[in-house]
């Protein structure tokens, strides 16, 4: 076992962690100064769907310093090992609770729908289509910090998994330790991470089925006025570029419990027999079922309040309803990319656990 590099690899995702939270920190003192791009709530005029669509500067700008700053020492004391059982669980409640609030309430349904638009706006863009559109609008600088804050998000619950795995004696790089989880084995991830998976693959087609309809010109589940309307502006032909998204999206799942997720297929030139990546699938997949669950959970939430009636219309359920299913979907996402790491990950380079 050689526990030296994994140490600093620990360090460095902390040391990260910190700087995240400083950086943020400071911003929350320029935006109180009066500085211009405070990103949420009434100064960003897409949040009209956010669940931070009322926050203002001036209660804004001092949570987001005090929870920088705070993040900054919780980050020193990690770094010196602390092992201050009551400090342990404040790091746990903070790292856990930075990771939800980064996670599920800043970002809202523009960040998907920017990584979702991206591959058709570029791949569009040589024919200008959709027309007058590039990246910019479909990343405004609210998007784009919504994709940092998802970030740091991704950062801090790395930082606090490792610092719990260095006070419980495992292994900081695997999370392996003498006592062994049977449910973390290979054979036991395949199992629970299959349904997971199944589920992961379906709930997307449910969306990709209304949206392929509509550019079809049937008008499943909306009013015939509503179908016109969009007909008319042409917003089913984006729409089933969308669906696509969602297809190949559903395909890929599937790749996290066939052999082809694992080994690359013939027909892959200059790859063929060689070993999938195991982060090459990981990463992606951990970022959108980020991403559709937040979306899905902000889209959920305003049906249930009944912030937006139109919602709610029996005649248009076929604008929302699949969406609502999303939170299902982005859950059992993350699940299926959990097992599939359970599976992939083999004998520790560091600990030389299997």
């Amino acid at each position: 076992m050689t526990s030296a590099p994994s140490t600093r690899w620990q360090n460095r995702i902390i040391y990260l962690a910190g700087i995240w939270s400083a950086v943020y920190g400071f911003l929350g003192i320029y935006w109180l100064q009066g500085g211009a791009s405070f990103p949420f709530g009434k100064n960003d005029p897409g949040a009209e769907l956010s669940p931070l669509k009322n926050l203002t500067v001036a209660i804004g700008a001092p949570i987001i310093i005090i929870l920088g700053f705070l993040g900054v020492i919780i980050a020193f004391f990690m770094l010196r090992q602390s092992t201050n059982r009551l400090f342990q669980i404040a790091s746990a409640i903070y790292g856990i609770s930075m990771a939800v609030v980064l996670f599920l309430v800043v970002p809202d349904y523009r960040l998907l729908a920017g990584v979702a638009y991206a591959p058709l706006v570029i791949l569009g863009a040589p024919f200008d289509w959709p027309a007058g559109i590039d990246l910019s609008d479909i990343f405004p600088w609210p998007a784009i910090n919504q994709g940092i804050c998802v970030l740091g998000g991704f950062i801090w619950i790395a930082a606090t998994l490792l610092y719990y795995r260095q006070n419980r004696n495992a292994c900081v790089y695997c999370g392996r330790s003498s006592n062994i989880n049977k449910w973390t084995s290979p054979e036991a991830a395949s199992q629970w991470g299959k349904w997971a998976t199944y589920i992961a693959a379906v709930v997307p087609l449910i969306y990709a089925i209304t949206r392929y309809a509509w550019a079809l010109g049937i008008p499943l589940g909306l009013s015939q006025e509503s179908f016109q309307q969009g007909y008319d502006n042409g917003v089913w032909l984006g729409g089933a570029g969308l669906a696509t998204v969602a297809l190949c999206g559903s395909m890929l799942t599937l790749g996290l419990i066939q052999c082809w997720g694992e080994v690359f297929p013939r027909w892959m030139l200059g790859l063929a027999g060689k070993n999938v990546p195991p982060l090459l699938a990981i990463i992606p997949a951990a970022i959108i079922s980020i991403l559709v669950t937040s979306t899905g959970i902000n889209i959920f939430s305003l049906v249930v309040s009944g912030t937006s009636l139109d919602m709610l219309q029996d005649e248009n359920w076929g604008a929302n309803t699949p969406i609502l299913f999303w939170p299902l979907w982005g859950i059992a996402l993350g699940i299926a990319t959990l097992a599939y790491y359970y599976r992939r990950r083999g004998r520790c380079k560091y600990c030389g656990m299997i």
